[in-house]
């Protein structure tokens, strides 16, 4: 037996304290199923997806049980003026004609899909790439607004359906979603991936759902970090200027998340690496937790 180093010993010894404070967090979540949004800057930095496909491997291993929901808005962008595609959005919702519908779907469930899959299946999960349209998993309808703006192809869910993720999930594998729906004539349709993701748990009644976004969570007047939410609170954090912006569909969706079944919502820096492990395997959590 080759002699180990004082060095080499702590080493080890550390790894199993940290092993043995992570068991009881690891049994709690054995067997849940755990929806992840995978989106923001995270998307675009190789090492971000390299860690975040490794911790995704990592948690299907100790037992739990992983839906990615991606997303893709950079790259969609940059796949527009590429193209020399002319676009339009409008409260964050791209206005997506049928040549624009195009292109998003060849960025959503071609290569950014595949790009996470093989990223998670080189990490030593083994992941399947779908769309919403696979199986009519994501059964969508127009988004009419009330301003009478024409959106074009976007939608939103109308329908989960479950078994197609079921059946992939039970199987020990790792689906990973596109947001791309489709309605009853075969029209395909431009989901938000936060409105997708918030579906899919809900239908589902996920343990966790956990948004990846660009920030740490929602901060107070005073910028510092609210580490949980409850849902008959949110109204107040977004008329006193709280919670602004993008933040509020956000909070908006995991609070209806939390209101359909899901165990909690947690929103979370994707940019910090390893915060998922961090959020499920440690007594600490990271972001903020919406229950």
């Amino acid at each position: 037996m080759t002699e180990m180093s004082d060095t080499q010993a702590r080493a080890w010894l550390d790894k199993a304290e940290t092993l043995r404070e992570a068991l009881p967090f690891m049994r709690r979540y054995t067997g849940k199923t755990i929806v992840v949004k995978f989106g923001g800057h995270a998307m675009v930095d190789p090492a971000l997806t390299e860690s975040f496909a490794a911790d995704i491997a990592l948690l299907r291993q100790v037992g739990m049980r992983p839906i990615v929901v991606h997303g893709g808005g950079p790259q969609i962008a940059a796949m527009l003026e590429r193209l020399a595609v002319p676009t339009k959005a409008v409260d964050g919702l791209r206005i997506t004609d049928a040549a624009t519908m195009e292109i998003v779907e060849m960025v959503l469930s071609g290569k950014i899909n595949k790009d996470v899959v093989t990223a998670l299946n080189k990490a030593g999960g083994t992941a399947v790439g779908l769309s919403g349209k696979d199986g009519r998993l994501l059964l969508a309808e127009k988004v009419q607004r009330d301003d009478g703006v024409d959106l074009g192809f976007v939608g939103q869910p109308k329908h989960v359906n479950t078994a197609v993720i079921e059946a992939i999930r039970d199987a020990g594998l790792i689906p990973v979603i596109a947001p791309v729906g489709v309605d009853e004539a075969g029209q395909g349709y431009n989901i938000n991936a936060d409105t997708a993701a918030g579906a899919i748990a809900a239908a589902l009644k996920a343990e966790r759902l956990i948004m990846l976004t660009d920030v740490d969570g929602v901060k107070d007047l005073s910028g510092a970090l609210i580490s949980e939410i409850r849902r008959p609170d949110i109204a107040g954090l977004i008329e006193d200027g709280t919670v602004s912006g993008g933040m509020i569909p956000k909070l908006e969706m995991c609070a209806a998340a939390v209101t359909s079944g899901v165990g909690a919502a947690v929103i979370q820096n994707g940019t910090v690496k390893h915060v998922l492990l961090l959020e499920l395997l440690t007594e600490y959590g990271a972001g903020t937790l919406v229950s």
